[in-house]
């Protein structure tokens, strides 16, 4: 359920690609410091934005490091850390903790039984930290996977748990501008769940697994009311982000924001209308 919170590379300069990678290295170098080489596997887009974004408001001291990793080897590349990269890191492998789980449970995927259990145990100091946050987000799933046993099928509770969680994750600090992040991540989380849903829905109708908007595939209105309810959701998650003072980078959280998180969307609707246009050329 991540990865969709991106950016849109070709509408963005090549100065603004470079900032917002040196972010995402950044992050990657946390996760390497905090959890070793496999916390890096956990890295994601979406933590990536929460990083850039509290940077962004917060304007900590920041490092800048010129890095070779595995994945560039040759050549060296600037990865910017600062104490958000930190807290970020630690909200990535929680969540990443989180997925796994549900992974075994949904899927019997034993690899990423494996890897939950050793993110686990890398974790047990930071998890102190964070233990109101944490308790108050184990709550939220057990809420979200009770939902799903009763086969809950209104897609804005379910969705709505899920936001509730990554209001969770968004609040660095309580301080001025708790509520507005809070709000932020809400409805972003929302977003997330609902593109998740749609991208699954037809595998998940075909193979029986749960999805609160899958039996809606056949109401002519299903891609207009898809389309609505995202653009309704991530209308209010962008009114909370401008309420924000932020100048460095907004250009590059609002490629994000207004365009990044729908390229998933709209290349998975895209393949749709072709599919089913070859399907009734088929029949003619």
């Amino acid at each position: 359920m991540f990865g969709y919170v991106t950016i849109n590379k070709p509408e963005m300069m090549v100065k603004e690609y470079e900032e917002y990678r040196s972010y995402y290295c950044g992050l990657c170098t946390a996760l390497r410091n905090r959890y070793k080489t496999l916390g890096r596997i956990s890295l994601s887009y979406d933590m990536t934005f929460l990083y850039l974004l509290l940077s962004s408001l917060y304007e900590p001291e920041t490092q800048e490091l010129q890095e070779r990793c595995a994945a560039h080897p040759f050549e060296k590349h600037t990865a910017k850390l600062n104490p958000i990269a930190d807290y970020v890191a630690d909200m990535n492998v929680l969540l990443t903790f989180y997925k796994c789980q549900d992974d075994w449970a949904d899927e019997r995927r034993l690899v990423r039984k494996l890897y939950g259990l050793i993110l686990r145990k890398r974790s047990c100091k930071q998890r102190k930290l964070y233990r109101e946050k944490i308790l108050r987000i184990r709550q939220l799933l057990s809420d979200l996977e009770q939902k799903e046993k009763e086969n809950c099928q209104d897609p804005d509770v379910m969705s709505g748990l899920f936001g509730q969680i990554l209001a969770q994750v968004f609040v660095y600090r309580q301080d001025a501008w708790s509520d507005n992040l809070e709000r932020m991540g809400f409805f972003l989380g929302k977003f997330i769940y609902l593109v998740d849903a749609y991208e699954d829905a037809p595998g998940d109708l075909k193979h029986g697994r749960y999805n609160p908007i899958a039996h809606r595939m056949d109401n002519p209105s299903f891609e207009l009311d898809s389309r609505t309810a995202l653009t309704m959701v991530m209308a209010e998650c962008c009114k909370e982000f401008e309420q924000l003072p932020i100048i460095e980078n907004v250009d590059i959280l609002r490629n994000i924001l207004y365009s990044g998180v729908w390229t998933r969307y709209e290349a998975v609707q895209k393949a749709r209308e072709k599919a089913a246009g070859k399907k009734q050329g088929d029949t003619k």
